[in-house]
């Protein structure tokens, strides 16, 4: 696993123009819309049972 993960697209404008931002880590910016905004990766989920689906 990266131990940088790196966005395909902004969450704001959907624009693929993007570039590390340079104050803190995980944070980048949007050159099309101007907005910076930053990655955290907050954990795992464990996974949950689906209604109606057969367990295993």
């Amino acid at each position: 696993m990266s131990a940088r993960a790196v966005p395909f697209h902004c969450p704001y404008c959907g624009d693929e123009n993007l570039r590390p931002h340079e104050d803190s880590h995980g944070a980048w910016e949007c050159r099309a819309c101007l907005r910076a905004f930053s990655l955290k990766m907050l954990g795992l989920i464990a996974p949950r049972p689906v209604p109606g689906e057969a367990r295993s």
